[in-house]
């Protein structure tokens, strides 16, 4: 199991706070850096679109959150060759800040080129959501 996310992947976030893209914008997901982070506009819902330019198998889901501005219950939506998305799973982080890691459960795998992830709900009073890390592992489909 290995990283999927490299430099052919495309993301997309629903908003980013305040229009501060070189503060918060969606390049602070995938960059490994503990000092910077993606931070969405206050309201839910907000999600993040991975485009991986390639089929993939998706096994595992890793988020790395701010506590007190996490996603309390959040939907995975798959890419189909139908091209629309379909409903691939839902987890429900903690409010903490260390890394999380959400498996998929190997019924609901399925083979990929997109996937959405929704954050419906947040911890936050005002719905904003705060992610220092995120990476999906898996294989190449």
């Amino acid at each position: 199991m290995t990283s999927l996310l490299n430099s052919d992947c495309r993301i997309k976030v629903s908003s980013v706070l305040n229009r501060e893209t070189t503060l918060y914008g969606k390049q602070f997901l995938t960059d490994n850096s503990e000092e910077t982070c993606w931070n969405s506009e206050a309201g839910t819902p907000q999600f993040i679109v991975i485009d991986f330019g390639r089929k993939v198998n998706i096994e595992t889901f890793q988020l790395m959150f701010q506590g007190g501005f996490v996603g309390k219950t959040c939907q995975v939506l798959a890419w189909t060759d139908a091209s629309e998305f379909v409903d691939m799973m839902r987890f429900y982080p903690e409010d903490i800040n260390p890394l999380q890691s959400f498996p998929v459960a190997e019924s609901e795998r399925q083979t990929t080129s997109r996937v959405k992830i929704v954050f419906e709900s947040s911890t936050d009073f005002f719905g904003r959501i705060t992610v220092y890390k995120l990476d999906i592992l898996g294989q190449d489909a």
